[in-house]
Parts: structure tokens; sequence; C-alpha cells
């Protein structure tokens, strides 16, 4: 049995048991819920105290379909180790300071088998964007899931969108993509850019979306191919900054918060 140890914690969130939960519990609680039943989600994975009301808004809405879930595909962009393609963990857990969440390898195996995906444990080890969402899943979920970990790395939005078409599934299925907006620009511009990041998003104008949009631009454009085909609705749930929340003005980082049903 391997285990993917945290990265993060107590650093972009609190690494006791005891405080992790009181702290989410607070963002959730502080956080306005939404009636929507999402099937894919955006949302942003800075340090709690700088997106975790943000990240918040969209986990809400599940509380009251916490027995639906029991997979949770995560993609999200790589800040530490450059690669081409898409990288997956072998290993079997990830662990949290709240419990271990268990692999699911038997979903995962015929996009390895295909060469869409490839196993690389050295992009997860210091990789923060997955690691943050996983507390926030465990809090909202009561039963078990398993969770299919992805990092994506150099490629294309067609790469990433295949990958979600074979592991899409049903009602049992959430995907969630990690990513901030715009990065280091002052508020005023920052927010400029980021509103109009989000009318892309919202529009499925996917191909408009460029480096200077988000961080996880290339899973973002992925899902939007897919949830365009399928006929989802967006809805923006949430949209600030740092300079909003726990940040000076003069160098932001924007955050968004957004749902697929």
């Amino acid at each position: 049995m391997s285990i993917r140890s945290t990265a993060v914690a107590g650093m972009f969130y609190p690494s006791d048991p005891g405080e992790l939960q009181a702290n989410l519990e607070a963002l959730l609680q502080h956080a306005n819920t939404h009636q929507n039943q999402p099937k894919a989600m955006i949302v942003p994975h800075a340090g709690y105290i700088y997106s975790g009301s943000v990240a918040a808004s969209a986990y809400a809405g599940f509380y009251n379909r916490r027995q639906t879930v029991s997979r949770i595909v995560l993609l999200g962009p790589a800040h530490r180790v450059g690669f081409n393609g898409i990288a997956a963990s072998s290993a079997d857990y990830f662990a949290t300071p709240l419990a271990r969440i268990a692999v699911d390898h038997t979903s995962l195996q015929p996009s390895i088998d295909n060469a869409a995906i490839k196993y690389f444990d050295l992009v997860h080890e210091k990789e923060h964007c997955l690691e943050v969402q996983l507390p926030f899943l465990q809090q909202i979920f009561n039963s078990p899931f398993q969770i299919i970990p992805l990092v994506v790395g150099k490629t294309d939005a067609s790469q990433v969108a295949d990958v979600l078409r074979m592991l899409w599934g049903g009602p049992e299925t959430l995907i969630v993509i990690s990513s901030d907006l715009s990065h280091y620009y002052d508020y005023e511009t920052a927010r400029q850019l980021d509103r109009h990041t989000t009318s892309l998003i919202e529009q499925f104008q996917e191909a408009d979306l460029n480096a200077e949009s988000a961080c996880g631009r290339i899973p973002i454009q992925g899902l939007l191919k897919v949830a365009k085909e399928v006929g989802l609705h967006c809805k923006t749930l949430d949209l600030r900054n740092s300079g909003d929340t726990a940040g000076s003005r003069d160098r932001v980082v924007g955050y968004g918060a957004y749902i697929f049903y």
C-alpha cells in the first residue's frame, strides 16, 4: 500500500485535524448555497485564507446530496515539475490531516492503456493544486468516495477532453477542475481580466482563453469542450481576488467558482 503524503498541510491549510475541520465548517457555513446539482466545477487552489471562501461557494451546494457521489475526478495544472501530457499517481491513497482517500485505479486503467495518461509520481509529490481540494471534499461527502487525481502538463485541450469523456461517468462522478485566474496584476486590471475570463467560461468559448486567463487554462478548456457537447449549463458563483480576501491590491491573484449542471 502506497500513500501520497500531504505536501502543503500547515501552509495552505491547517495541519491539525480539529482546526482544519473548524476552518472548513466556517468557510462552508458563510458561503452562499445553490440549488443546482453540479456535474462539474471549477474552483481555486490558493491557501484557504486567500481563496477558501471562493471555493466554498461551489462546495457548499453539495450538502443536500452527500450520498450520491462516489468518484471524483480532479484535474489541475502542474506548478513544480515540467512535463508533457497528463500525470497520474501510482499511490493507492492520498493522505490529508483528516483521513486517507483511495485512488480509483480501476477506472483509471483504460486511460493508462490508451496512453492518454502516464504515471508520474514526481509531479504529484509537491503539487498543491489537487491537495487543497481534498479536505473540502472530505468535509462535504460523509460517505466513502474514491478519487482520480490528474495533473496536466504541456498538452492540449483535446487530450484533456478525451480523458474526461472516458472518465465522465454518471451521477456518481464529480469533475473538479482546480485553477486560479489571473496572476500578479494590479487589482483593477485583474478584475477586468477575470470578468472577461468569466464571460468566456460562461459562454463556453474555450478557444479564446489564453495563458493569462488562468493557470489551469488547459484543464478548463477540456472541461468546456465536453460540457458543451453534453449540453451542460454554467453558473458563476463567486468572482474575487486576493485583494478582496487577504492580500494587498498591488499584485493580486484572481479566483472564480463555477458550476456546470
